[in-house]
């Protein structure tokens, strides 16, 4: 009886020490290293493609559509290393979703739509390459907006650190994901193609997917959710 009373007594200690270390800075690190990891990879691989099209150009003749794919790919790289860079510096999660359909759910979100950097860049014309800057640089802009009201809250995983109701949040449930969208739709044009706006697509519906099982979290972990559910949209203003 002693024994077993000993054992159950280090197995509750052992647990308890491990749910407490979940709740540091420095286990949030080490389970975001995964993206942290994809999205340098994929940062890398825009920055040489950057590279490469800057160090080609040539500056006396340079065309508009030419100049124009390039600022894309320059707001690309600069929205990829935002996010991973608010990765890293994020506070600890207070709640999470249970079971790993939520967690696919936010890694194919985050990733899926990133994918579309390793397809090869299409001629699509002056038109589409200045609708391709503006949806990216309107896109990106208002993703930055965005996560400088989320702060250190944010998050990939469907998880809850501190609810935030300012700025866009105040008439926007999700206007991170928007700003995504949009820029993503832009990044698509680039690379126009069956393939890219199936992903695209697909895409969408897991930021979809990821909308629902977040607001979940949040409901159970601040009662004042319920409201300010009532009182926003889930993406834009008068139509969803």
């Amino acid at each position: 009886m002693t024994r077993s009373t000993s054992s159950n007594e280090h197995f509750d200690s052992a647990v308890s020490a491990w749910r407490a270390f979940q709740t540091t800075k420095f286990y949030d690190v080490l389970a975001a290293l995964p993206l942290i990891f994809f999205f340098g990879v994929s940062g890398s691989h825009l920055s040489t493609e950057v590279w490469a099209s800057v160090r080609l150009a040539d500056l006396s003749s340079l065309d508009l559509a030419s100049a124009i794919s390039l600022l894309g790919q320059i707001v690309s790289l600069a929205l990829v290393i935002l996010l991973m860079t608010f990765l890293i510096l994020r506070n600890p999660a207070k709640a999470k979703a249970k079971g790993l359909l939520p967690r696919f759910a936010a890694v194919a979100g985050t990733c899926f739509g990133i994918a579309l950097v390793w397809l090869p860049v299409q001629p699509i014309g002056l038109g589409l390459s200045l609708a391709s800057l503006l949806l990216m640089l309107a896109g990106g802009g208002f993703s930055i907006y965005s996560i400088s009201h989320l702060g250190r809250s944010f998050s990939v995983m469907a998880e809850g650190r501190r609810l935030v109701t300012d700025g866009p949040y105040s008439r926007i449930r999700h206007p991170l994901y928007l700003g995504e969208a949009v820029s993503l739709l832009g990044l698509t044009l680039q690379y126009l193609s069956p393939l890219a706006l199936a992903i695209f697509a697909v895409q969408v519906g897991f930021q979809l997917w990821r909308m629902k099982n977040e607001e979940g979290v949040l409901a159970g972990l601040f009662p004042e959710y319920e409201a300010y559910r009532l009182r926003t949209a889930r993406l834009v203003p008068g139509l969803y």
